[in-house]
C-alpha cells in the first residue's frame, strides 16, 4: 500500500491533483487545505490514504500528516465517508478541526458543504469520547514545567493537549515539541501550531 506519493505536480483542479511518479500519473482526491499547498510544475510529497472497494480505487492525499490522521479520524465516525470527510477538510485545517472537536463547535464543521447539524454532533460526540481516555493534561508534564490547570495558561495548554491527541500526537511528543517554548504566554491555538510547526512528523 502507498504511503506516500512524490513527484511532479502536472493537474490541479477543484478536489484533484494528479501527480506524475516516474512516468505515471496518479489522480489524486485533495481538500483544497492541501490544493492550497500545491504548484503546477513543481515537486510535491503527498501522504496517502487508499480506499479499494469492488468499483473503485481511491487514492486520496494530504500535504502533511496532520490532515491525514484527521481524515481517519473523521472515517472512523459512523456516518462519515471520504468525501464528507474531505468537504470537512476543505472548509478546516487540522488544528482548527481538532478545535472544534474540541470545543464542542459544530459551526464550524456544518461550515463544510454537506454536513449537516446531526452528522456534526456525531463527530464530536464520538470523537470526544475517543481521545476523552487518552488526555492528560499537558501543563503538568515535567519537560515544560507545572501551571495550576485552573489557570488560563494551565486551561490553554489542557486545550492544546486535547487537541493535538486528537491529531494523533502523544504527550511526550508535545512535551519535546514545547521545549523551551513560553507556553505561560501562549493561546490555545499558538500552542497547537507551535507543536505542528515543530514536530518532525
Amino acid at each position: 500500500m502507498f504511503y506516500y506519493l512524490e513527484g511532479t505536480v502536472t493537474v490541479l483542479s477543484e478536489g484533484v491533483a494528479v501527480i506524475d511518479v516516474g512516468g505515471a500519473g496518479y489522480f489524486v482526491n485533495v481538500s483544497l487545505y492541501t490544493l492550497s499547498k500545491l504548484e503546477m510544475g513543481k515537486r510535491a510529497r503527498l501522504y496517502t490514504h487508499v480506499i479499494i472497494r469492488e468499483d473503485a480505487f481511491d487514492i486520496y492525499g494530504f500535504s502533511d500528516m496532520s490532515e491525514k490522521r484527521s481524515f481517519e479520524l473523521l472515517l472512523s465516525v459512523s456516518g462519515v465517508g471520504p468525501k464528507a470527510a474531505q468537504s470537512i477538510l476543505s472548509s478546516n485545517s487540522p488544528e482548527s478541526f481538532a478545535m472544534a472537536v474540541i470545543s464542542e463547535n459544530e459551526k464550524a464543521l456544518t461550515a463544510a458543504p454537506g454536513i449537516g447539524k446531526r452528522i456534526a454532533q456525531r463527530i464530536i460526540l464520538e470523537l470526544k469520547d475517543k481521545i476523552a481516555k487518552e488526555n492528560t493534561t499537558l501543563a503538568a508534564s515535567p519537560d515544560i514545567g507545572f501551571i495550576p490547570k485552573e489557570t488560563g495558561a494551565g486551561k490553554a495548554a489542557a486545550d492544546a493537549m486535547a487537541a493535538l491527541n486528537v491529531l494523533g500526537y502523544s504527550q511526550q511528543e508535545i512535551s519535546s515539541a514545547l521545549k523551551g517554548a513560553n507556553i505561560e504566554s501562549m493561546t490555545t491555538e499558538e500552542i497547537i501550531k507551535f507543536v505542528l510547526k515543530s514536530s518532525v512528523k
